[in-house]
């Protein structure tokens, strides 16, 4: 093969498509090389390389003392973690589904969360707590949980949740580099997007906690994250035909929340509605909508209003297309937002 052909060879690799899967199963391997105390624990995350395959390979390369199969017990698996980070280690667990995650909740509120408050910063606990989340994929009740809730309400949680094959690599090697606990939050849905990311030229994150302007407007803010952001930005080009150009904010981090960020947009546009797969009755929308009044409130046309899934137990597979955002919900939201702003 001539230089030349060889060089274009590479560069066709380079462009190969990679998922989120396959980005997020990098990050962790790269942080497993770059630092040793990175250990990788869960339900068949060794052998069989996750129900997802997201650890596929990683007991081979660093061994199973470094990437290890536990007993099916959540409660059990976060308690070694904390012993683990307590003693210089960093370890990132995996949980099956999002529902799965509940039996390890006390350990996560009573000890993860308080640790280095307790201590008065002489003790972090730089554990990262990986979480499939949401629905999508016909799954039932217990595998399409969307919880993010429960742990943007625990202080001393970080929660974040990306929505992009770019961000699934940078934010998850940013929070494993953490020396705060992450609860990272992966959209199972988006486990197989795909992207022209190469992992030789990984798109770094610098740090949890900045939103980012996916597609900007002057129309209408649409706030959202992880599985909802792909909606979103299909919502925003049905708008055009309607004549309403929409900004869409996809927040990546739930806490630290990116109130700059947010904020600027909607002072912006005047209008907002945050989308989202969590009930709406006590799920984050209803703190960002409060966040939004409190800094936008003179700038504000209309009030911001919420799309999210319905306030009742995840449905059957069957019926979750009824109860997940969509296109036409969002939309709905909008013309709303514009009959409020007239009346």
């Amino acid at each position: 093969m001539t230089t030349a052909a060889a060089t274009a060879g590479e560069r066709t690799a380079k462009a190969k498509p990679a998922t989120m899967a396959q980005a997020l199963g990098r990050a962790l391997r790269d942080s497993m090389a770059d630092d040793p105390t990175v250990h990788v624990l869960g339900e068949d995350v060794g052998t069989l390389g996750g129900v997802f395959r997201i650890t596929d390979g990683l007991a081979k390369e660093f061994g199973d003392e470094r990437c290890t199969d536990t007993p099916l017990a959540e409660a059990g698996i976060l308690g070694a973690a904390v012993g683990m980070a307590m003693y210089g280690l960093r370890p990132v667990v995996e949980m099956q589904f999002d529902a799965f995650a509940y039996p390890a909740f006390e350990q996560l509120i009573s000890h993860v969360a308080k640790m280095r408050n307790r201590t008065g910063g002489a003790m972090p606990l730089p554990i990262t707590v990986r979480v499939p989340y949401g629905g999508g994929i016909g799954g039932v009740e217990h595998h399409s949980d969307s919880s993010e809730a429960y742990y943007m309400a625990t202080p001393g949680l970080h929660v974040v949740t990306p929505a992009t094959v770019e961000d699934a690599y940078g934010l998850l090697r940013a929070s494993i580099a953490s020396d705060d606990p992450v609860v990272f939050m992966e959209p199972k849905r988006l486990y197989w997007s795909k992207s022209d990311w190469s992992p030789e030229h990984p798109t770094a994150v610098e740090r949890v906690g900045r939103a980012v302007v996916r597609r900007p407007g002057r129309s209408a803010t649409l706030i959202t994250y992880g599985p909802s952001l792909p909606v979103c930005m299909e919502a925003a080009q049905a708008a055009v035909e309607e004549g309403w150009d929409l900004e869409v904010v996809d927040l990546r981090s739930l806490v630290p929340f990116d109130d700059e960020t947010v904020a600027a947009s909607v002072r912006r546009t005047g209008r907002a509605v945050v989308v989202h797969e969590s009930t709406g009755f006590g799920g984050p929308g209803g703190e960002i909508a409060a966040r939004i009044t409190e800094r936008c409130f003179h700038h504000l046309e209309a009030p911001v209003l919420r799309v999210a899934g319905f306030d009742i137990p995840y449905p059957p597979p069957m019926q979750e297309r009824h109860h997940l955002p969509g296109v036409d919900r969002v939309l709905d939201a909008v013309a709303r937002l514009q009959w409020e702003a007239d009346n």
